[in-house]
């Protein structure tokens, strides 16, 4: 055995001891986990769903939406129910009737696609009448990364109400690394919902947001603190936003008890921790700019300006 075979041999009975027995039935256990492709194939034919027309399928050839929109419901079935059943296994120490049960969630989901798409119409709606750059509905659902996270959050909230393990989480976590638009599963979010620009928006799992909701990028709907740990687990931490609020961009949103009432408008990186009263609008002072004159590197006061050259300091 040449030295390089040995070396891995020996990498190679560290590691297994690291693992413990990996005899075949405890390997099978130990990977027996949703699968990612599986669970954005999923996404992707919901998407076509929702979206009917909007989005072609290459793998399925038919003459009629109906049709199609027949496979592709039979495909997320599939697909879906199989994935279920797998965190169910991983997730459950009674492995009996499994595959029964993770079909009986699907189709509750499959039942719940009308509310998914009836929501999602009304914020592609919103989009449109809120946004003075948008020329179409086309241009929105194909391209706006907000409808986009938006989607995937209200697909994944419903399995999430389901008690569906894992799962929604993939998915978010999916939109969250093509938009950079961070919304868990367990936000709920109502009608009419519209994200501007988008990038670096966090949405915390037990946040409420109302109808006619606007946020601009860089907004945290968070949590006060995270110091509890799993103790917080299943406590509101998460502010509730109230209808028709708009939030501008770079403001933070924190805490449990924290509620923003309705028609409120919150500025740009204002930093909320207590609760705001219907109708109100807040703002931060604005930071006053300092204006220096550098010459000679000496600092001289605005009054001995005499000519255009300045150094700002913010």
């Amino acid at each position: 055995m040449s030295s390089i075979e040995k070396s891995i041999c020996d990498i190679v009975n560290e590691l297994q001891g690291d693992f413990g027995d990996i005899s075949d039935k405890n390997y099978i256990k130990i990977f027996n986990h949703p699968d990612k492709d599986s669970i954005i194939d999923i996404l992707k034919s919901i998407r076509k769903i929702v979206f009917l027309g909007y989005f072609r399928n290459s793998s399925i050839k038919v003459c009629t939406l109906r049709n199609n929109l027949s496979m592709l419901v039979e495909d997320v079935i599939y697909k879906l129910s199989k994935q279920i059943a797998v965190v169910l296994e991983s997730e459950s120490e009674n492995c009996t009737d499994l595959s029964e049960k993770a079909m009986q969630i699907t189709l509750a989901f499959i039942k719940r696609l009308r509310k998914i798409k009836e929501y999602i119409d009304s914020d592609v709606q919103a989009a449109y009448d809120g946004d003075p750059a948008a020329y179409s509905i086309d241009e929105i659902i194909y391209s706006y990364p907000g409808l986009f996270a938006t989607f995937v959050n209200r697909v994944a909230h419903e399995l999430y109400l389901l008690d569906i393990p894992i799962i929604p989480r993939m998915m978010t976590e999916y939109a969250h690394s093509r938009t950079g638009i961070d919304i868990h599963p367990g936000a709920s979010i109502g009608r009419n919902f519209f994200i501007d620009h988008g990038t670096g928006i966090v949405i915390g799992e037990t946040t409420v947001i109302g109808d006619n909701v606007k946020i601009y990028q860089g907004v945290t709907l968070g949590a006060l603190s995270t110091r509890g740990g799993q103790m917080l687990k299943n406590k509101k931490r998460h502010p509730t936003i109230e209808d028709n609020v708009t939030i501008y961009s770079g403001a933070s949103i924190l805490g449990g008890n924290t509620l923003i009432g309705k028609n409120a408008v919150i500025g740009g990186n204002a930093f909320v921790t207590h609760s705001i009263p219907a109708g109100a609008k807040v703002s931060i002072e604005s930071n006053e700019l300092r204006y220096d004159y550098v010459s000679d590197k000496v600092v001289k006061t605005k009054d001995s300006i005499d000519d255009d050259k300045w150094f700002y300091i913010i």
